[in-house]
């Protein structure tokens, strides 16, 4: 037997036992579990016998890449496979009974009551015409939890309110565009739980929340789910957010399980070449900055014993840190001086009052750098990206860019100055048009600018997806076939068509697995260093930050609370708001084995 095989074998082992003590009887276990995907060319496999064991009371966390097979195991167990997902093969057992051989009413009767289910999306998964109330009684009839007009209200209020809401009352007739992320969060965690379910499957529940939100959600999961001994199946692309809040880790692979064991030890000491890329390439337990490397992280050899790449970054970011104290200061790319933006919102009855988004807000940012904005949702980061970029005006203040004031643009002026400045959003697939090809994406910004004619066009998309580590046969593709990262690789490509000198990315990075994430910060550290690109990089991760931005700004509540080198602020941050934002990193203080 090979060594990678004995790995393999030991990982499904420990996969099927050690989370029950001696004796007891485990609430869900899965043996063999085998999963397909029906399509024109036949069965595609998704999970390939998969092992796993959970106790009553206990938490596993399943990680690996998109594709891996984790969120289709988890589909599987109450069998809400999409499309034409099926069971080929093994059994799903919970509390003794073998699922995969349940009727659909059966399963009814298990979704919602015994195991709830937390999705990952909040947004795509409430209703957009009805009310928060309207979801949570419909929810709470459903599953028999209460029947009378009444006393389902009463319920649904009570369900919000142990979500973290305490103005559930108040609360039940706004609609999900009037929560916030983190509120709409709560909403279907409380939902999940209303039944009081022995098992909780929650996909990825927090990944496109703040740090400190997530902490505040995971804390309250934590709390509710230990008062009433559900057991929680994490589904995850966070090692350090696993290492944190599952005793218990399981690493999926192309549809299998590579390693499994207690998170820390999995952490400290992982034993499978996957695991340690995995670990090697998470922010979230990274040290230092990633630096500009010939090679990219593309088509990666798992199997290859050797992983030295966290290594050779942090190498790597002391020369950094060390050529960046003797390198004299760069003309400003971007200025921006007491910038504030006043929002004015229409009351009741024509009353009218003011919201102060951004409040004097100055920095700027050296030619060829990255700078980070950074700070909890709400508190006007991505309102200074969209004035930077001239899609909301100013209420006051001054930018510059490049020494031009932004403020008198218009018309071909100001045409010629987005050329320079371009932006990569947060969601590939939404700021991507499933209607255009790629080819058609990536030259869109020529046609408008009238660049070149059709054959030079066509070399510049070519040279773009070269750029980018495209395989050229992508041109035809349209966004629906292409991967998150292949995406996000593709709305770079786009917003580096007009060679620009700037690049404004709104949380570009932070709905993408660790890996993919790692290739494209990769990617755009050696874009910099080719193009001598400036970056404003906005995010909510400053776990991400310390791999990605020479300065930081802390942003809290229209204001910028603390500026300073990346190093200053991780190492000796001077407020407390900054503090509380690093405490929440999860897994920041775990010491790793490799």
């Amino acid at each position: 037997m090979s060594e990678q095989a004995a790995q393999t074998e030991q990982a499904e082992q420990a996969a099927r036992g050690g989370q029950t003590a001696m004796g007891e009887r485990p609430l869900l276990e899965i043996t063999d579990l085998h999963v397909g995907f029906q399509t024109q060319t036949g069965l595609v496999p998704a999970v390939n016998g998969v092992n796993l064991t959970l106790g009553a009371g206990k938490t596993l966390a399943i990680v690996g890449e998109s594709g891996s097979g984790k969120s289709t195991t988890a589909h599987a167990i109450i069998n809400l496979l999409p499309g034409s997902g099926k069971i080929t093969g093994g059994r799903v057992l919970f509390d003794g009974q073998d699922l995969t051989t349940f009727s659909e009413k059966q399963l009814q009767d298990v979704r919602g009551r015994l195991i709830g289910f937390v999705p990952q999306d909040p947004m795509a998964n409430l209703n957009p015409v009805w009310s928060i109330g309207f979801q949570v009684e419909e929810a709470i009839r459903a599953n028999g939890l209460a029947s009378d007009r009444k006393d389902v209200k009463n319920r649904a209020i009570q369900v919000l309110k142990d979500a973290g809401l305490a103005d559930a009352d108040k609360r039940m007739k706004q609609f999900p565009h009037q929560f916030s992320g983190g509120m709409r969060q709560r909403v279907l965690i409380g939902m999940g739980l209303a039944s009081r379910p022995k098992l909780l499957i929650a996909d990825e529940p927090t990944s496109a929340l703040d740090v400190t939100v997530q902490r505040r959600i995971l804390d309250h999961l934590e709390t509710l789910t230990r008062d009433i001994g559900t057991s929680v199946l994490f589904i995850t692309h966070d090692l350090g957010l696993a290492a944190e809040r599952a005793e218990q880790l399981v690493v999926m692979y192309k549809g299998k399980v590579v390693e499994a064991g207690p998170s820390a030890e999995i952490l400290q000491n992982p034993m499978h070449p996957y695991t340690q890329r995995l670990v090697a390439a998470a922010p979230s337990l990274a040290s230092r900055r990633i630096q500009s490397a010939s090679q990219h992280l593309v088509d990666i050899d798992y199997e290859a014993p050797k992983v030295t790449e966290g290594i050779d970054l942090i190498q790597a970011a002391e020369a950094r840190a060390e050529a960046q104290a003797s390198a004299a200061a760069r003309e400003a790319a971007i200025v921006v001086e007491d910038l504030t933006k006043v929002y004015k919102i229409r009351g009741v009855k024509g009353a009218a009052s003011s919201l102060t988004a951004v409040d004097k807000v100055s920095f700027s940012i050296e030619r060829g750098t990255t700078m980070a904005l950074v700070g909890e949702s709400g508190s006007g980061k991505s309102t200074v990206a969209k004035m930077l970029l001239k899609l909301e005006d100013a209420t006051s203040g001054r930018i510059a860019i490049g020494g031009v004031d932004l403020a008198p643009l218009t018309g071909k002026p100001l045409l010629e100055l987005r050329s320079r400045m371009q932006p990569v959003f947060q969601d590939p697939y939404g700021s991507l048009d499933p209607l255009r090809n790629i080819g058609n994406t990536i030259a869109e910004p020529l046609n408008t600018h009238k660049v070149g004619d059709r054959a030079s066009r066509r070399a510049r998309v070519r040279e773009l997806l070269d750029q980018v580590a495209l395989p050229e046969a992508l041109v035809t593709r349209y966004p629906n076939e292409l991967s998150g990262g292949q995406r996000q690789r593709v709305a770079i490509a786009r917003a580096l068509a007009l060679k620009p000198e700037i690049v404004v990315l709104d949380e570009a990075v932070s709905a993408l697995d660790v890996l993919v994430q790692a290739q494209i910060l990769r990617l755009l550290a050696d874009l910099q260093a080719e193009m001598d690109l400036t970056y404003l990089f906005i995010t909510h991760d400053l776990a991400v930050v310390r791999v990605i931005a020479d300065r930081v700004a802390v942003m809290q509540r229209g204001r910028i609370v603390e500026a300073a080198t990346t190093d200053e602020v991780f190492d000796n941050p001077r407020e407390k708001y900054t503090q509380d934002l690093l405490d929440a990193i999860p897994g920041a203080g775990i010491a790793l084995g490799i």
